[in-house]
């Protein structure tokens, strides 16, 4: 790999800088057209007007954009990537009617995953695994988190945070690993809850932690999955053995997760359906990301949208992910989330683009300027066929993508 790269011929370089709330002219720096982007030792060295760096980097070696976008490689902060088969069976059922949570009351839903991922082996999962991320690089995604939580026993939880820090060996994206051991309560623990949340707060939480398995703590705050009391004693548990906290939160009823991941000082609150205007003002006001999760109220189809327009202009910062997982979102594709964020949401094509990118590294509390073309970052890119940033959006998953390059090499 040439240790100095410089992209040229680019009709736009969009380098996701700047406020969330972003318009073409609200920051100079952010969409730049006559731009020139150069990459030295794997990370973005320079990005400015192109006859500028044309002299200041003359033995760099050229890639041209040909007319295209560069934008940086999508952080998808929010996925469950490693499970078994996909549930297919479940969205047969959806499409006659049969609401998410009546499928999952019926042994359907996450708990089917939980018993596919229990009867497999950390080699196996890893070797299922390799084709979706696959799919994920070809979709831009160059940095994704990824959620334990279809094992719901110490052993099988550990078992699948080993397989992903595997993964991360094997192939381009980087992994952020995430323990959700709070994803359901297992079948085995039905009538007895609280003390699936003692093995959790007592067992799984030390073991991951001892392990250097994850980075954050996650729990699925929902009517009928895990309460506020119980949540917050799980997250607490995750605090106190150096795991960041994260919340799925209001996602199919509003129960106050948002208000709950703002006192913790989450990293994220994620999905945010169902999110009130109390939890509106409660993450714009603090340091959590409020992040969305477009594609999976729409393979659902449910009737509302999480208010995406609404949090951004009271001020929270804003994260676009895809949770491409095998019940309610299997799909790997951030440009769907893009369109469907724009469409459905109210962001503007920047906003949408940054908050895939950008958001999403604040949301993973990446503080390397991924998800940015900003000197200094780590030099993952897009070259997108389109003639402006605000194109790719419009196009709706239309297969645009030239290139992916990660740490400043071209992987795809």
């Amino acid at each position: 790999m040439p240790s100095t790269l410089l992209f040229v011929n680019a009709a736009q370089v969009a380098a996701c800088t700047g406020p969330v709330r972003q318009t073409p002219d609200a920051d100079p720096a952010a969409v730049q057209s006559g731009a020139a982007v150069a990459v030295r030792d794997g990370r973005i060295a320079a990005v400015g007007a192109e006859a500028d760096l044309l002299r200041e980097f003359a033995d760099a070696e050229r890639v041209d954009c040909a007319g295209g976008v560069l934008t940086p490689g999508f952080v998808d902060s929010h996925t469950h990537a490693v499970f078994g088969r996909y549930r297919t069976e479940e969205y047969a059922l959806r499409c006659t009617g049969v609401p998410y949570m009546e499928i999952a009351r019926r042994g359907s839903g996450i708990n089917a995953s939980v018993r596919d991922l229990r009867a497999r082996s950390e080699d196996e999962l890893v070797q299922m695994a390799l084709p979706r991320l696959n799919e994920m690089l070809r979709c831009g995604t160059t940095t994704a988190e990824v959620k334990s939580g279809y094992g719901l026993s110490t052993a099988d939880e550990l078992k699948t945070l080993r397989a992903i820090r595997r993964l991360n060996d094997l192939q381009p994206i980087e992994l952020i690993p995430t323990f959700l051991g709070g994803h359901e309560v297992p079948p085995e623990f039905k009538n007895d809850r609280a003390a699936y949340v003692d093995l959790l707060v007592n067992e799984m939480v030390p073991a991951v932690a001892e392990a250097g398995l994850a980075r954050f703590c996650d729990v699925f705050m929902e009517p009928g999955v895990f309460d506020r009391a119980e949540t917050e004693r799980i997250l607490r548990a995750g605090l106190e053995h150096g795991l960041r906290p994260k919340l799925h939160a209001d996602e199919l009823e509003g129960s106050g997760g948002a208000e709950l991941g703002a006192e913790l000082g989450a990293a994220s609150v994620d999905h945010l359906g169902d999110i009130s205007e109390a939890g509106i003002a409660a993450v714009a006001g603090s340091s959590t990301v409020a992040t969305l999760l477009p594609a999976t109220l729409f393979f659902l189809g449910r009737p509302r949208w999480a208010p995406g327009r609404a949090l951004i202009d009271a001020g929270a910062t804003v994260a676009l992910a895809t949770d491409f997982n095998p019940g309610s979102s299997p799909t790997p594709s951030m440009h769907f989330v893009l369109t469907a964020a724009c469409s459905r949401m109210g962001f503007s094509p920047h906003e949408a683009l940054r908050a895939a990118t950008a958001g999403g590294a604040a949301a993973l509390e990446l503080g390397d300027g991924r998800g940015t073309l900003a000197p200094g970052a780590p030099a993952d890119l897009v070259l997108w066929r389109a003639q402006s940033a605000g194109e790719i959006p419009y196009r709706l998953a239309a297969p645009i993508i030239e290139g992916v390059w990660k740490a400043g090499e071209r992987v795809i």
